[in-house]
């Protein structure tokens, strides 16, 4: 789910990027960039998956 939500935002950026237009000082490229990879580090870890790993039992 995070790295669904992590392409969003790089993409959102991304064409923020290219048409060097800021929404507000708010959401600039970098901002967005600083959010998708946090979606990118939560992902990894483990949240946000569809599997129960913690605490079951064989």
């Amino acid at each position: 789910m995070f790295a669904i939500i992590a392409a969003v935002i790089f993409g959102l950026a991304l064409i923020l990027d290219w048409a060097d237009a800021h929404v507000s000082d708010a959401f600039t490229p970098q901002t967005l960039l600083m959010a998708g990879l946090l979606c990118i580090a939560l992902h990894l870890a483990g949240l946000g998956t569809s599997g129960r790993r913690w605490g079951r039992r064989r």
